[in-house]
């Protein structure tokens, strides 16, 4: 692990050098793995670990808290290097300086040495794009990383790189750090620079990206978060708030739910959540089953900010480049013709009785700023709905809730499914800290699907069209635990506004509770 590594430099044990080069060959297996790899920066690392070395050996201290760790890096620039995030048109643009996250990096011994591939235009969870290519799930290569940090969760998981940054605005720390097995955090946006992060539609703040760690432990995270909260950067983009110490209370009280009324979460995936609460339960935890205001009304709220332009900007940078079929729902639903739009909701009303996702659907497309800013006035009532109905309820500390209704999605199967991001875009849409740790893998002997997700219209169901084609085509249905036995399943851990550190320690206080399960540095051999 990261903190490892960092104690063992400390106490002469080893040299920075000598961690960069095992961490490079390791980067090159899980390249040629899973195609996790854009930018190459072996060459400046190899300059920074030389000069770290001569700082321990003439000093005997240690430069930061993140001395000699290898970091993989998602969409910051890297002076000298390109940020192309897939678009064959940003190609022989390199950034003239360091995003401020790298330079704080840079400055607490951190060493930089690869960048990680993304989804075109980063609007996607399938990380496929025309210029870099597809990148591969190392724990299963026939299905998806997820996305948009999906480089980073793959070269990650392959054990290539000892510390991640992602970038999350709909889910994009999150869905894949469950789909392979890791941890993650989205920070409350502001409590990490996102000075010098490449943005496909640049001056849009609807939705704030928040730019956190991803590892291999919740340990790794923590020593990020301690490192990088409250640290300054030039145009004062990040909130001046210093990490905080959070007073552990003996027994905290966890609300979980295994629907957030969108789409019922598979077996595998409830499971996890069960599970979790079963665990933090023996360890003398309160837990208590909530019912979260629909998530049909958060993707709706969504859709709505985020596609107000109709998507023209974001897309406008994809030029020749062929369009990747993961964006043809989200993007292009939203730019139906409304003759068309009205036929397919009626249809979705009518014939398949799914008002949810019609209503979904209704929410796309281009606004005037009147109609735009009572989306915004939307927004900010939803979120007082949420807190009182669900934090002021109940009086909780965290939540504990699916990170995705799938374990993992099949390479293409985002094409259809792109809704499913309902679970994670919700607590973007809120602004709330949260984290991801991996539980269980699917059991093919006991994640089957029942007769509860068999019948329309069950208990925590939503939208009939897209449960139908998860759990209720037989053998064509999406779902399939024989298919997906030993993947990994995870759970989000969420906490209120600006609680980051609350977070981080209900993390580690489930994964201490859940035990030892086979995560963590070298669960990929």
């Amino acid at each position: 692990s990261a903190t490892e590594i960092v104690s063992n430099i400390e106490e002469g044990k080893w040299t920075a050098g000598e961690v960069l080069e095992a961490y490079i060959s390791a980067a090159v297996r899980a390249q040629e793995a899973t195609n996790c790899i854009t930018e190459v920066l072996f060459g400046p690392a190899r300059s920074r670990a030389k000069a770290l070395d001569a700082s321990y050996a003439s000093t005997g201290r240690i430069v930061g808290p993140f001395h000699g760790v290898p970091f993989s890096i998602k969409v910051l620039d890297y002076e000298g290097f390109d940020s192309t995030i897939g678009f064959s048109q940003w190609i022989g643009k390199p950034a003239n300086k360091h995003a401020a996250l790298v330079s704080q990096i840079i400055a607490a011994g951190g060493i930089p040495f690869v960048k990680t591939n993304v989804p075109q235009t980063m609007f996607s969870f399938e990380c496929n794009n025309p210029l870099w290519g597809r990148t591969l799930n190392p724990r299963g290569t026939a299905f998806t990383c997820g996305g948009s940090s999906g480089g980073e969760a793959a070269i990650l998981a392959a054990d290539g790189s000892a510390l991640g940054i992602g970038s999350d605005i709909g889910g994009s720390l999150r869905m894949p750090a469950a789909y392979c097995g890791i941890y993650s955090l989205k920070p409350t946006a502001g409590r990490v620079s996102t000075e010098g992060g490449v943005n496909p539609s640049p001056g849009f703040e609807g939705i704030k990206t928040s730019f956190g760690p991803m590892g291999r432990s919740v340990a790794d995270l923590d020593v990020f978060c301690r490192a990088i909260f409250g640290l300054e950067d030039k145009y004062r983009h990040a909130v001046p708030l210093p990490y905080r110490k959070f007073d552990v209370k003996s027994a905290l009280k966890f609300g979980y739910y295994t629907s957030d009324g969108f789409i019922k979460a598979s077996p595998a995936n409830k499971r996890a959540v069960l599970q979790s609460v079963e665990a933090l339960r023996r360890q003398g935890h309160e837990c208590v089953e909530v019912v979260p205001p629909s998530g049909h009304e958060a993707l709706e709220i969504y859709l709505a900010m985020t596609s107000a332009d109709d998507f023209h900007r974001m897309t406008s940078q994809i030029g020749s480049d062929p369009v990747d079929p993961a964006l043809y729902l989200t993007v292009y639903g939203s730019r139906m013709p409304g003759f068309i739009l009205s036929i397919a909701t009626w249809a979705l009303r009518n014939i398949i009785h799914d008002p949810q996702f019609a209503t979904v659907m209704d929410a796309g497309g281009s606004k005037s700023y009147e109609k735009y800013s009572k989306w915004v006035e939307r927004r900010n009532e939803f979120e007082k709905t949420f807190f009182d109905a669900v934090w002021e309820r109940h009086g909780l500390d965290g939540i504990i809730a699916p990170v995705q209704s799938m374990p993992q999605l099949p390479h293409g199967a985002v094409t259809t499914l792109s809704p499913l991001c309902v679970a994670t875009v919700l607590y973007n849409l809120l602004d709330y800290p949260a984290g991801v740790v991996p539980v269980t893998r699917v059991d093919a002997g006991q994640d089957w699907l029942t007769e509860e997700w068999a019948v329309r219209g069950g208990q925590g169901s939503g939208s009939v069209w897209i449960e139908d084609v998860l759990y209720r085509k037989g053998k064509k249905s999406v779902y399939n635990a024989k298919d997906m036995d030993g993947m990994p399943v995870g759970v989000q851990v969420v906490g209120k506004r600006w609680e980051d550190e609350k977070v981080l320690h209900m993390m580690q206080v489930l994964d201490e509770a859940l035990g030892k399960r086979g995560f963590g540095p070298g669960s990929s051999l």
